[in-house]
């Protein structure tokens, strides 16, 4: 039993190392917001480090990641949505454009979803710092 246990350790090690891809930073994201009340549907481009106001909720993105082969196939957003008077918060941590409902903010007003990262430009040429 502990050899069997033992192969599959190793087997689950080598799948994961294999299934681990290389992403580079983005310099912001494109995120699409939800009113349910009003039916309302915004996209905004938000900067790393910059917060929007969504009628009562804050909306800060610290990161965005994507995929170095691809900005198109996929976006992670790190971000932190909080109550404006009330400073609760209702969601920290990353966003994943492929799976929205894996990790999705838990708000009975709004909802909040990540479309794509917005690349570094420099110049005229996208600017990639890969990880």
């Amino acid at each position: 039993m502990r050899v069997l246990t033992f192969l599959f350790i190793i087997l689950a090690q080598t799948v994961l190392a294999q299934g681990s891809i290389k992403v580079t930073n983005g310099s912001g994201a494109l995120i699409r917001t939800l009113d349910r009340l009003s039916g309302n549907v915004a996209d905004f481009k938000i900067t790393n480090g910059e917060e929007i106001t969504l009628g009562n909720i804050n909306v800060l993105m610290k990161e965005c990641r994507y995929p170095s082969q691809s900005i198109d196939s996929n976006a992670f957003a790190f971000l932190v949505i909080s109550g404006q008077e009330t400073e609760k918060l209702f969601f920290e941590g990353w966003m994943i454009s492929s799976s929205p409902a894996l990790s999705a903010l838990e708000h009975p007003r709004y909802d909040v979803w990540v479309l794509k990262c917005i690349p570094y430009l420099k110049g005229n040429f996208i600017y990639q710092r890969t990880f």
